[in-house]
Order: structure tokens, then sequence, then C-alpha cells
């Protein structure tokens, strides 16, 4: 079993940068695939990227590619997302997530974090 914790979030201005951190214990990032999610009041969990087990496959969302990059340090045992350009409708709650069986439901998913707040001002 993998416990994750994320940090980085924060305010920031549209077209500032933002990286957040995903620390995880218990089990190495190399033992699952893992993915971000994030999820706006209201609104459900929408997927933003994902890097597969082997760390051979990275796939983002369509509303963040070529704007958020994901990166998975084996040493540290973190994976991270770097965001930038970003703008008000990124304002969301910000999860890590471990074990997923499908790439993009978020339902397929085994292992959450608490997840980081991002909030992006106009």
């Amino acid at each position: 079993q993998v416990h994750l914790v994320e940090s980085g979030g924060g305010s920031v201005q549209a077209g500032g940068s933002l990286r957040l951190s995903c620390a995880a214990s218990g089990r190495t990032v190399t033992s699952y695939s893992m993915a971000w999610f994030r999820q706006a009041p209201g609104k459900e969990r929408e997927f933003v990227a994902f890097i597969s087990r082997s760390g051979y496959s990275v796939s983002y969302g369509d509303s963040v590619k070529d704007r958020f990059t994901m990166i998975r340090d084996n040493a540290k045992n973190t994976l991270y997302l770097q965001m930038n350009s970003l703008k008000p409708e990124d304002t969301a709650v910000y999860y890590c997530a471990a074990g997923g069986r499908s790439m993009s439901r978020f339902d397929s998913y085994d292992y959450w974090g608490q997840g980081t707040q991002v909030t992006v001002s106009s």
C-alpha cells in the first residue's frame, strides 16, 4: 500500500507557474501507474496527467496539454506536476493518484492523496 501526500498548491495570477509535488511512502512510485486529477467546485474530477509504471508512457488531458508537465523522480520517490501559463479555469483541488487500471478514469485508481488547492486569479 502506498501513502501519497501532495504539496505546492497556492494562489497565482494568470500566466504564472506552480509546481505540485506528490511524495510517496510505503511503496515506490515505480510500483504503480500514477496520475494527477483535479476537481473544481461543482464539477466532476478531471483527468490531468498520467505516467505508466515503466515511465515510458506519459499522457495529458486536452485542457492542459502543452502547458503542464509531469515528472517522476524515482530517487526522491516523488511525482511532480509543473504547471505553466496558468489560467483561471485551472483553479481546482489537485489530487495525486496511484494504481489506476484505466488511465483517465478517476474511479479506477486505488490510492489518493488529500489534495492541494490551486487558485488562479485573472
